[in-house]
């Protein structure tokens, strides 16, 4: 089941997708510093504690830590989308995300679904 996301959490998780390369929390302090007042040692934990539940990795890199997301933005989206059809009546789901995409979505998703195989049944 995917995690959602607090407040800052996203909006460092946004930062961190946005990248092109790994990030500090020197990096991404000052983003956020244009926008906001914040702590450096909140933005740390809060990296810290996005790296805990396995959602950025590290590594050392002199006296600070390179971060870079486990998951991209859509393979986390992905996830958001299956735990909403489980446990659920996944039609009805469905039907009402249909109804909400605009028409270049919507033929978009039929093209998809024409490309990909569906999976094999287990007998």
């Amino acid at each position: 089941m995917a995690h959602r996301f607090g407040d800052l959490e996203a909006v460092v998780m946004d930062r961190v997708w946005a990248a092109e390369d790994d990030l500090t929390v020197r990096d991404v302090y000052e983003s956020l510093l244009l926008e906001r007042e914040i702590a450096y040692t909140t933005v740390m934990s809060t990296m810290d504690n996005l790296h805990r539940k396995g959602w950025l990795d590290r590594e050392r890199h002199g006296k600070a830590y390179l971060y870079w997301p486990t998951l991209t933005r859509e393979e986390y989206s992905a996830q958001l989308m299956r735990d909403a059809l489980e446990g659920t009546r996944s039609d009805l789901v469905l039907a009402h995300f249909v109804k909400q995409i605009s028409e270049d979505e919507s033929e978009a998703l039929r093209a998809l679904l024409r490309r990909v195989k569906p999976p094999r049944s287990q007998s």
